[in-house]
């Protein structure tokens, strides 16, 4: 088999394939040889001990050596990734990818293909890293019409709105605390906005409802304005603050959407704690189901990478494939974020002054919200100003976006400070 990347996921993968071959070919049934590492520079120091013989700079070594049976590529981004994977299927390859970036922008295409060169495509480490996501809708949970999918999918930024919640630190002061225990990159916006979150659940999507989820049909938000007061607001109120990647299943259409929200405190979702991830699946067969595990670093992944080693290599000893192809219907689309129903929080600072209450209350009404709380939690008598905190019944998410933009614009209004959606 040829490697592609050898960064934190890489090293791992090619110490396990270099110091477990005996263990690993044993549990597989048939020969493991790790034959060939694509790297982009020979000279750079490895965290893992490897023989020079077996680097190489040049993609053709790996994707187009007729010795090669599988490819496995942990080196991530998009392009040239997209387009090596793409060359290993047409060469007749097995691939098995940790890639999000691909699997979520064209995963339908590329396992499209391998079903054309009847081979086949693991990517179950490009979701959930050491949580065994695509083999459960792919095995276990094949005999159930999946109602929907919510996850904390983003390990960096449940660990910055746990450390929020606990310390009552800031935004800025989480990340860089995040930072430095190894749990946030330098360049934390794929975290912080909600992108990874919108990849993962790109993959999830497509494979819980057999339909093609791009990444751009998602709404996606990130954290960016959530504020240290919310959280105890929140605790008050019983929930818990989460970035929540959701999928539900209507008829003939599907929400896909990504955004921070406030959690029941009886939810399992909501006692997800530090960089874990969590996955919360609803089967019409099998009820509800709970994935709880680590979701990234280089173990986790090269856990699954390797045991989706393990089993396409079992099934290439059988000379079948173990698991079932995909298809995908293309009539089902994904409900726009306007038409989606929702609850919402708002907390909104405003002058301390008769009439305000009956104001708002008056936006609410004519944008068709019904009100479920409504209460005054502070007032400082230096600018004489007081901050509401208001709950809403399920509305459109339309209708709560117009009354958010309607009570900013209103005189006695100084900001609608958050606006946070209730799962």
């Amino acid at each position: 088999m040829g490697l592609i990347g050898l960064g934190t996921v890489g090293a791992q993968v090619a110490d396990r394939m270099l110091t477990w071959r005996p263990q690993l070919s044993r549990r597989a049934g048939v020969e493991l040889c790790l034959q060939r590492v694509l790297v982009r520079d020979l000279k750079k120091p490895r965290a893992v001990e490897i023989a020079s013989d077996l680097l190489t700079v040049e993609p053709a070594d790996v994707l187009e050596d007729p010795a090669i049976d599988v490819v496995l590529e942990v080196a991530g981004g998009d392009e040239p990734m997209r387009s090596y994977l793409e060359r290993a299927i047409r060469a007749g390859k097995h691939v098995i990818t940790a890639n999000k970036v691909v699997m979520a922008k064209h995963g339908p295409e590329l396992l499209d293909l391998a079903a054309e060169k009847n081979v086949d495509v693991y990517f179950e480490a490009a979701v959930g890293g050491g949580i065994p996501l695509i083999s459960t809708f792919r095995t276990d949970l094949q005999a159930n019409t999946i109602k929907q999918v919510s996850a904390v999918i983003n390990g960096t930024t449940n660990y910055v709105l746990g450390r929020m919640a606990a310390a009552g630190l800031s935004l800025g002061e989480a990340v860089a605390e995040a930072q430095a225990a190894g749990f946030a990159e330098a360049d934390s916006t794929d975290d912080i906005g909600g992108f990874d979150a919108a990849y993962k659940l790109a993959i999830l999507g497509s494979i819980a409802y057999e339909i093609k989820v791009r990444p751009s049909e998602i709404y996606r938000e990130g954290i960016e304005g959530v504020e240290a007061v919310d959280f105890r607001y929140a605790r008050e109120l019983g929930y818990a603050i989460k970035l929540i990647a959701h999928t539900q299943r209507h008829p003939g259409q599907v929400e896909a959407r990504v955004h921070p929200a406030m959690v029941p405190l009886d939810h399992p979702l909501a006692r997800v704690e530090g960089a874990e991830n969590a996955v919360f699946v609803e089967g019409d067969l099998v009820g509800q189901v709970l994935l709880v595990g680590q979701g990234a670093g280089g173990r986790p992944t090269a856990s699954a990478v390797v045991g989706d080693l393990i089993d396409l290599a079992r099934s290439i000893r059988r000379g079948v494939q173990s698991r079932p192809s995909f298809s995908f219907d293309d009539r089902i689309t994904v409900v726009p974020m306007g038409e989606v129903v929702t609850r919402a929080y708002f907390r909104i600072r405003v002058d301390d002054k008769p009439g305000v209450l009956a104001a708002i209350g008056q936006v609410f009404a004519e944008e068709g919200v019904s009100i479920s709380s409504f209460i005054q939690k502070d007032a400082w008598s230096q600018d004489q100003t007081a901050e509401l905190v208001v709950t809403t019944h399920p509305s459109f998410d339309a209708s709560l976006q117009r009354a958010r933009s309607r009570m900013a614009a209103l005189e006695s209004v100084r900001a609608v400070s958050s606006f946070l959606r209730v799962f």
